[in-house]
């Protein structure tokens, strides 16, 4: 992902970053504001995007919608492991985690498009899966798709 040049891919996954995305995301004319813009980034079509609503609120007629989940425990470990060895705020997998639960618990409880598995996606539970696992079963989703719909 890159913002005015820079690689900022690692950095939307920090915990500050994510933190702030969830807490402001609860004010409804926020919401209304970044869903519109996400839909325009999808107007022509052809675009993978991933976000706790995307499949839900953003784009509710999506072909493919995958709905990736974990254990909490599971996801406090990839999130506090991606960090690096260069902890430098020396950050422990325990609070990682608890944030982590704290942002869950506030996102799916909001009233503008909480967090929530659109009733027609695939749930694609990655709990003991590795990374290159749970890209094939994403790309098995949508290769049955593609498939489906070349024969209808």
């Amino acid at each position: 992902m890159v913002l005015d040049g820079v690689d900022v891919s690692r950095r939307v996954r920090d915990t500050d970053v994510t933190e702030a995305a969830s807490r402001v995301s609860v004010h409804p004319a926020l919401r209304a504001w970044m869903v519109t813009q996400q839909r325009r980034l999808g107007e022509q079509g052809g675009v993978v995007m991933e976000g706790r609503d995307i499949g839900t609120a953003v784009f509710p007629d999506a072909e493919v919608k995958i709905f990736l989940d974990a254990a909490p425990e599971v996801r406090g470990n990839r999130r506090f492991r991606q960090r690096g060895p260069n902890n430098e705020s020396k950050v422990t997998e325990e609070s990682v985690l608890s944030e982590l639960r704290e942002r869950d618990e506030r996102d799916r409880n909001r009233a503008e498009s909480p967090l929530k598995p659109a009733e027609d996606a695939v749930i694609l539970d990655s709990t003991a899966m590795s990374l290159d696992e749970v890209l094939g079963a994403a790309e098995a989703i949508v290769r049955s798709h593609v498939e489906a719909a070349k024969l209808h």
